[in-house]
């Protein structure tokens, strides 16, 4: 008998890692003009559902988004809609049937004080690992080269982002130097981890008093960051 999923906890005005993979890790994306389709379905609707986008990565069979919710359920709605309407588009435009991504998107909650900055970090250098590119600025599908630049857009950054410098120049400054150096591994194994288990990225006391003051429970048997463990999650 299947076991009962775990209920969505999205709390508004908390950062989230969201990510959605193809069916069976298949390729979702065949060229340019398919990802230029999918973010300005992002776009759309992020704005309609009040979902502010910090960053995100489009790979060949899956997504990254980091993202805060101004309404309880508008992650659940873009990811739906866009997800739905896309996979409609591909449908139809490379004469396919089927599903086109695995079930529901998974997520995590983002301790925004401790591990925000390095989200955006192993979001945007998600093409760096893979072995795309050398260095993150080299890939045109993330959100790195708006972030690193004064550049405006549909972002939305949010505060960690913002406290990097008091003038643009500064917080660019500072998030390029951020990227000097690539992501220690027990780092991304956590990142990977959470993202897995949908619990949050963030520390024991952070999660113990969000389960108190929104009366939520993340999982008892589970409480804390997960154990360190190479889960290949992208």
């Amino acid at each position: 008998m299947a076991m009962p999923r775990r209920p969505r906890h999205y709390l508004v005005g908390y950062p989230y890692h969201v990510v959605q993979r193809g069916t069976n890790r298949a390729t979702t994306f065949f060229e340019d003009s398919d990802r230029r389709r999918y973010l300005s379905l992002w776009q759309r609707y992020a704005r309609f559902h009040q979902l502010d986008v910090h960053a995100y990565c489009l790979m060949t069979n899956h997504v990254h988004f980091l993202v805060s919710p101004r309404k309880k359920d508008a992650i659940s709605r873009v990811t739906q809609v866009v997800g739905s309407t896309y996979a409609s588009y591909v449908n139809e435009k490379y004469e396919r049937t089927g599903s086109l991504w695995e079930g529901r998107h998974r997520s995590s909650l983002v301790d925004s004080d401790q591990y925000l900055l390095t989200c955006y970090r192993y979001i945007e250098l998600n093409p760096v690992r893979a072995g795309l590119v050398r260095v993150p600025g080299a890939y045109p599908w993330s959100s790195f080269r708006i972030n690193a630049s004064t550049a405006t857009s549909w972002l939305a950054p949010h505060h960690a982002y913002l406290g990097l410098g008091k003038s643009a120049e500064d917080r660019i400054r500072a998030y390029l130097g951020m990227f000097d150096q690539s992501l220690a591994d027990e780092d991304v194994d956590e990142i990977r981890a959470t993202i897995n288990s949908g619990m949050p990225l963030a520390r024991e006391s952070f999660i113990v008093d969000l389960e108190r003051r929104h009366d939520v429970d993340f999982g008892r048997n589970r409480r804390g960051r997960p154990k360190r463990a190479r889960i290949k999650a992208g």
